[in-house]
């Protein structure tokens, strides 16, 4: 019993105690919390006061910039309108300035007015009396004012005449010299840069024969064989006492050539008979035409022209077996092309143009055997068939001077067709065409007044004239020069060009006794 009383009071201790301490920690709580809202309400204080200085300092420093940049502003003031006031004063001073120059020019106006005056008055004074001295002229002259003008213009004009003839006589004769000198340069350096050889080919070829045997198997039984060869080949076969040769005749020189090759290759074969003639001559005609094309081939290769026509490389291959006076005119053409590149590089021309023209401008000559018309005519209609350039066409077409040339490359070619025609031994005449024209140049120049004798010298390509002293002058030598030129180019056809040398000399002869 005592022990549960003992129990119970310790347990009502305890509970008590419990009581006490939670009451004493509760006041403890309560009194921290107090404190901490007291020092929360402190610090805020101290938060406030101290952004309420802060503020009070920022507004003191804006209200210092303020004033400081009021300052700089005040004072930037004050010297732009310094600068103002200077510059209004130097304005003031300028319009000073120009106010008493406006009153010098004013003053000077008046001045020069005055002079102006002054001035016409005095032209007055002269045009009247030069009036008066013109009257006084006229009437001491006894000529008016229009035609003493006349005839000092008249005298002026006949003094210019006479310097201005002397001065075209210099230069005419000067520029005459330098182009002449020029133009010889050019040409002797395009000679000697092309020099050719020249064969002289007929209208008949010659076969060589193994033995003179072999004519009779040639003319066959009762001329069988003579026969078909000359049936195929069109051309006449000439058998006679020429030993070891047969003579081919003919004027077209390709079929020549194919009777020629045909002929050979049946006196290496043995074997003579029409069959075998007719198989040859096609064999030959195979040949020439290859033959053909490679000639056409070596010609384009030597002057450098490019882009022509298969066609029109045969057509010049058929060349090789043209002859013109007796030159070959396939070796003419390509002379004469590189005769017109040399001079074109000279002059400083298109070498391009004048090369093309000058290989193409006997063209015609393949097919004139063929075809109507001249060897110019039918170039050019064969070039317009090909669709050649026009340049090249007009230079074919101006070579001989049937068409004014339109390029200077044109005028090229016709000087190289005639520096290559008249080179020595080039071509060939007859002797009764050559002394005919001998003649007919002498007979030109004997007809005219005043010439006492007249010689056809270099080969017809150059005349001298002696001419009557006391009926020719030295100012009619020169009309009578044009005027046998005149002639000569409207009554004679030739090659190239021919010299009007004129004569004129006095001889006194004396004797000493």
């Amino acid at each position: 019993m005592e022990t549960l009383i003992i129990v119970a009071a310790i347990l009502i201790s305890l509970a008590i105690g419990l009581l006490i301490g939670m009451f004493i920690r509760k006041k403890i709580a309560e009194s921290k919390i107090e404190s901490a809202e007291q020092e929360a309400k402190r610090l805020v204080e101290l938060a406030k006061i101290e952004a309420e200085n802060l503020r009070k300092e920022e507004i003191f420093k804006a209200k210092e910039e303020i004033m400081n940049a009021r300052n700089e502003l005040d004072q930037e003031i004050k010297e732009r309108r310094g600068e103002i006031q200077k510059q209004e004063s130097r304005i003031i001073q300028k319009e000073e300035n120009l106010e008493k120059r406006s009153e010098n020019f004013e003053k000077k106006e008046r001045e020069l007015e005055r002079e102006e005056q002054a001035i016409k008055e005095k032209e007055q004074e002269i045009e009247e009396l030069k009036q008066k001295q013109m009257q006084v002229l006229q009437d001491t002259a006894k000529l008016t004012q229009e035609e003493a003008k006349v005839q000092i213009l008249k005298n002026v004009e006949q003094g210019l005449t006479a310097e201005k003839a002397t001065l075209v006589r210099e230069l005419e004769q000067k520029a005459k010299e330098e182009s002449s000198k020029n133009a010889k340069e050019i040409i002797s350096y395009a000679i000697q840069k092309c020099a050719a050889d020249h064969s002289s080919e007929t209208t008949v070829s010659i076969v060589p024969l193994p033995s003179d045997d072999i004519k009779g198997r040639i003319i066959g039984r009762e001329g069988r064989n003579i026969k078909a060869l000359e049936t195929l080949t069109g051309i006449d076969l000439i058998i006679d006492d020429t030993p070891e040769a047969v003579i081919l005749s003919g004027f077209d020189p390709l079929r020549r050539e194919v009777a020629r090759i045909a002929l050979e290759k049946l006196i290496d074969d043995g074997r003579i008979h029409p069959a075998k003639i007719e198989e040859m001559v096609e064999k030959a005609k195979e040949e020439l035409s290859a033959t053909i094309k490679e000639e056409g081939e070596r010609a384009v290769l030597e002057t450098g022209v490019i882009g022509l026509n298969p066609e029109i490389v045969k057509l010049l291959g058929k060349l090789k077996y043209r002859t013109s006076y007796g030159q070959n005119v396939l070796n003419h053409s390509i002379e004469v092309s590189n005769l017109a590149r040399i001079m074109a590089e000279e002059l400083g021309l298109d070498p391009k143009i004048a090369r093309r023209a000058g290989l193409l401008h006997d063209i015609g000559k393949a097919l004139d055997h063929d075809m109507e018309g001249t060897h110019v005519e039918i170039g050019v209609e064969v070039l317009k068939k090909f669709k050649e350039n026009p340049l090249v066409i007009n230079a074919v077409e101006a070579h001989h001077g049937d068409v004014e040339p339109q390029t200077l490359e044109a005028v090229l070619v016709q000087a190289a067709d005639a520096i290559s025609a008249s080179r020595p031994g080039a071509r060939r005449e007859t002797l009764e065409a050559y002394i005919k024209r001998l003649e007919n140049l002498e007979n030109i120049a004997d007809s005219f007044d005043g010439v006492e004798k007249s010689f056809a010298i270099q080969a017809g390509r150059e005349v001298r004239i002696i001419v009557k002293p006391d009926k020719i002058s030295d100012d009619q030598m020169t009309l009578l020069a044009r005027d046998v030129s005149k002639r000569i180019e409207d009554e004679m056809d030739y090659p190239g060009q021919i010299k009007v040398n004129i004569i004129r000399e006095t001889r006194v002869v004396d004797y000493a006794k």
